[in-house]
């Protein structure tokens, strides 16, 4: 199997990132935090030394900034839902996941007020734009970082320096770019970055993150079991805590740590070199093809390793399942961000999206671009 669908989940993961997760399973699986005896208070110190990791990588001043969630969704209901109130204002955009888009939707039921800014065809957001609709009672700012449709990346250092001088929250989906693209939290000016520990981090499912700026105030939605103030009848409202109740998935929080050393060995640079030479082959042999529209930038700048395209006259999930009979794992549809494709004309049938990864070769590449080749002549 070439599996090209790293924008959902990345796969392989580097070897350590199993055998971490089955040697935790195996000797120190017990409750993180919650005993004073060696397995938990091992399976404690590994949680410790992933939020350590992660902190290092994305420049978050304290481990304690960070909490663990089970996937970026999560950490982003945790922030959209904390923060916003009846009578706030947000600003996001068309270009947005699901998980952002239906959060706000329902915050909108509730009385606040949501402000979607256009993007351009290639799927870029104008600074401009977001500075026109900031009023009064704006809230917060959300961006998706990079496209998991176009690959767009948006400039999220100038959005972040605009909502600093405007007082206003910034939170970053990072989905698609951690572990992928360098983030700085300090130098980006971000006050909230929700992200996956699956994808770009090469961790196993079910881990994701949330850091939260030291001085922003989040409600929490979850309440229960922290190791912690156990005597009181109310959620502890220090950091972690206040977000962690119930017992973390300490075997996926190790792999994650395997998976975070393994980028830190390899470099954030490097991988970013590596994914961008696959994506820019890939979109320079399309090109040649007259019948494969590719949406997007016109060229591979700006753009994570993501590439979204349908060939003339063949729907999106019938292109899908030749290719996986040849072999090749890619998506189609709508990639749960539905907004975009009605701006760049693919309302009714969505697109065929290729994602390599770090482990994906350039002869995996070619035997994609054959097998396009053969599934239209045929």
């Amino acid at each position: 199997m070439i599996y090209l669908d790293n924008a959902a989940t990345s796969f392989p993961k580097p070897s350590a990132v199993y055998e971490e997760v089955l040697n935790c399973m195996r000797n120190y699986a017990a409750s993180p935090g919650r005993g004073s005896y060696d397995m938990s208070i091992k399976a404690a110190l590994k949680i410790m030394e992933t939020r350590e990791e992660i902190c290092k990588l994305f420049n978050i001043p304290s481990p304690f900034n960070l909490i663990f969630t089970g996937n970026s969704t999560e950490a982003l209901n945790i922030g959209i839902k904390g923060v916003l109130k009846k009578g706030d204002h947000v600003i996001s955009t068309v270009i947005e996941h699901n998980s952002v888009l239906r959060p706000l939707h329902s915050m909108s039921k509730s009385g606040v007020e949501v402000t979607l800014v256009n993007v351009d065809k290639a799927g870029y957001v104008n600074i401009n734009d977001i500075k026109e609709e900031i009023k009064k009672n704006t809230k917060m700012i959300i961006i998706n970082h990079a496209s998991n449709v176009l690959g767009s990346l948006q400039d999220i250092e100038n959005i972040g320096n605009l909502s600093k001088v405007k007082g206003i929250i910034f939170m970053v989906d990072a989905s698609q770019s951690a572990g992928v693209i360098p983030i700085d939290v300090e130098r980006d000016n971000i006050d909230l970055l929700a992200f996956s520990g699956h994808k770009g981090l090469l961790g196993p499912q079910g881990t994701g993150c949330l850091f939260i700026r030291k001085g922003i105030k989040l409600k929490n939605f979850k309440e229960g079991g922290t190791g912690s103030n156990s005597h009181f009848m109310v959620q502890p409202d220090f950091m972690p805590d206040q977000f962690e109740s119930g017992t973390l998935n300490t075997p996926g929080i190790a792999g994650l740590c395997e998976g975070i050393k393994f980028i830190k060995r390899v470099g954030v640079d490097n991988i970013q070199k590596c994914e961008k030479e696959l994506i820019s082959y890939l979109f320079e042999e399309l090109k040649k093809l007259p019948y494969v529209k590719i949406y997007g930038n016109n060229s591979v700048k700006q753009r994570s390793p993501v590439l979204s395209f349908n060939i003339e006259g063949i729907d999106a999930s019938i292109v899908g399942e030749q290719l996986n009979e040849e072999g090749i794992a890619v998506r189609t549809g709508y990639h749960c961000a539905p907004l975009i494709h009605d701006v760049i004309g693919t309302e009714y049938a969505g697109t065929v999206r290729v994602s390599p990864g770090y482990f994906n070769t350039f002869e995996d590449i070619e035997k994609l671009i054959v097998t396009i080749l053969r599934i239209y002549k045929g």
